[in-house]
């Protein structure tokens, strides 16, 4: 008798929630394992990251892509020093916005979207677009002045450590920030 535990949890019916379904289609094309929380959005783990996609149907229907990364000790306090940098980036991006709440960044891009819009595009770009802003807000906060993100080339966001998780990051190494208490 196969253990009912080890069935794979199917999505719901594309009609029931379209741009969740085709979210999940492109997350499943590019090789992700995607799943969906306990909140409908559908989570990604990006290069040790976790990532969300929260779906709101309507037409046009609205995707936003977000993550969040709890700011470490190891990283400057100097709270203004961080919402600057964060200002820098939303200003500096296209789309993506950035936000400190309650000791966490806040990374998000959203789109309106509909019926022929090219979906598995705007979550390619997108997810690139959020991992590079938590790149360029990191260095802004460690570089050598709050506007470091603005006259920082675009990071090569590189693969997490041997265990699966980001490494300690550092100014042009290529890796995510340290992603310690991550979104749930």
């Amino acid at each position: 008798m196969t253990d009912p535990t080890s069935l794979p949890n199917f999505p719901p019916p594309a009609d029931e929630h379209p741009l969740r379904g085709r979210v999940l289609d492109a997350l499943q094309d590019e090789g992700f394992r995607p799943d969906i929380d306990a909140d409908g959005d559908v989570s990604y783990k990006v290069e040790g990251q976790q990532l969300f996609a929260r779906c709101m149907e309507g037409e046009p229907a609205m995707l936003r892509i977000f993550g969040q990364w709890q700011i470490t000790d190891d990283l400057p306090q100097d709270v203004t020093k961080q919402l600057l940098a964060a200002n820098d980036v939303t200003l500096s991006l296209n789309i993506i916005k950035t936000g400190i709440a309650n000791g966490t960044l806040v990374v998000t891009g959203e789109h309106l979207v509909s019926q022929g819009d090219d979906v598995r595009s705007l979550v390619q770009s997108t997810t690139q677009m959020v991992l590079q802003a938590v790149q360029l807000w990191h260095q802004s906060v460690t570089g050598d002045g709050p506007h470091a993100a603005t006259s920082a080339q675009p990071p090569n966001i590189g693969q997490p450590g041997a265990d699966g998780q980001p490494g300690d990051a550092q100014p042009g190494d290529g890796q995510q920030p340290p992603a310690d208490g991550q979104s749930e």
